[in-house]
């Protein structure tokens, strides 16, 4: 090897040697074997080389650029090995430390209301049913004793979809009253159920949502009576806003799948908005004897059973519990809201005294 190839080969050694980093071994590697290196140089002016020396001087050109090959991904090695090691000493954890205590989040208020209504009405003997947000017409609303001339079963009031569910139009549930023609239909009595879920009607304010969350129960057994509907709601009522002597008021109402019929009221302050007194009587549900031709529809022999159902805006129980006056925040999304009104998630619903 020549000498000007001896000095490149020292020279390029001595520059890797002090690179700090693989940032400055880079910059050795191109100014030796780069584009425009000086090894490049060396290589793009063999042609100038006379010829009897070309042979031996290309030779040693290519022994050059192998050893500086090996000597760059030697130095490499080094550095790469250097640099993990910098950083797992940077990113050690001390195993020793308490831990961070992870983010808080919170459970829904919607979700924690549906928990609650578990509970309770599972302490009663009651089970959950779940079922389709689409339904057809006939569960909706024709098994149910709802008539064609009904308001609800206009399309202003009400998201009807395309195509057919046992022949019959397809709507978004407007209640989750077809899941007690659904139990009905396919379970024998005695039944004892709550149906938690979201519903949709075509209304959106303060108060009212497109989308929104609705519990109905019903009781199916022999000797049912008005007595036992009073008594479960009224202990409902007492033990999920944890009020021992809350009033509750039945009245006389109207609904096609109940008869009678009744909405049931609470104590309140009108001025306060306080649960409990006040002289102020507050709509909270409708309830009623199951419709004996509800229970015919459903091949139910109505001489034989009785039944009572009732049904409740799961958001608007909430709001009254928590003293909420605005519907639109449940659906927004704003993290410090549920951080204000959400639930502790460790913290599972518990039953109140009195059920």
């Amino acid at each position: 090897m020549t000498d000007d190839l001896d000095a490149l080969l020292a020279r390029t050694e001595s520059d890797l040697a002090a690179a700090p980093d693989l940032r400055g071994l880079d910059a050795v590697r191109v100014a030796a074997l780069g584009k425009s290196g000086a090894l490049t140089t060396l290589l793009k002016g063999l042609g100038a080389v006379p010829a009897e020396q070309r042979k031996e001087r290309g030779a040693a050109l290519n022994a050059l650029k192998g050893r500086l090959e090996a000597a760059i991904e030697s130095r490499r090695a080094v550095l790469e090995s250097a640099a993990l090691d910098a950083r797992l000493l940077a990113e050690r954890v001390d195993v020793t430390l308490p831990a961070r205590p992870a983010p808080s989040g919170a459970i829904h208020p919607i979700s924690r209301t549906i928990e609650e209504l578990t509970a309770i009405f599972g302490a009663m003997g009651f089970r959950v049913v779940e079922g389709p947000d689409i339904e057809g017409d006939w569960y909706n609303f024709a098994a149910l004793n709802i008539p064609d001339h009904h308001p609800a079963r206009q399309d202003q009031d009400t998201f009807y979809l395309p195509g057919t569910i046992e022949g019959r139009r397809t709507v978004l549930r407007t209640q989750t009253s077809p899941l007690q023609i659904r139990t009905m239909i396919s379970q024998e009595p005695p039944i004892r159920v709550i149906a938690p879920g979201r519903t949709y009607r075509s209304d959106h304010d303060a108060t009212h949502s497109p989308m929104f969350h609705q519990v109905e129960g019903l009781v199916i057994d022999r000797g049912i009576t008005l007595g036992h509907l009073k008594g479960c709601l009224t202990d409902f009522l007492r033990a999920f806003f944890g009020i021992s002597d809350l009033p509750v008021r039945f009245r006389s109402s109207y609904f096609p799948f109940t008869e009678p019929s009744m909405e049931v009221d609470i104590g309140w302050n009108r001025k306060t908005g306080e649960l409990g007194g006040g002289g102020d009587w507050l709509e909270i549900l409708g309830s009623g004897m199951v419709h004996p031709r509800v229970l015919a529809n459903c091949g139910l022999d109505a001489r034989e059973w009785q039944g009572f159902a009732f049904g409740m805006g799961i958001e608007r129980i909430t709001m009254l519990k928590h003293g909420m006056a605005d519907l639109r925040p449940f659906f927004e999304g704003d993290v410090r809201w549920l951080k204000h009104y959400g639930s502790n998630p460790l913290a599972p619903a518990t039953l109140h005294e009195g059920v």
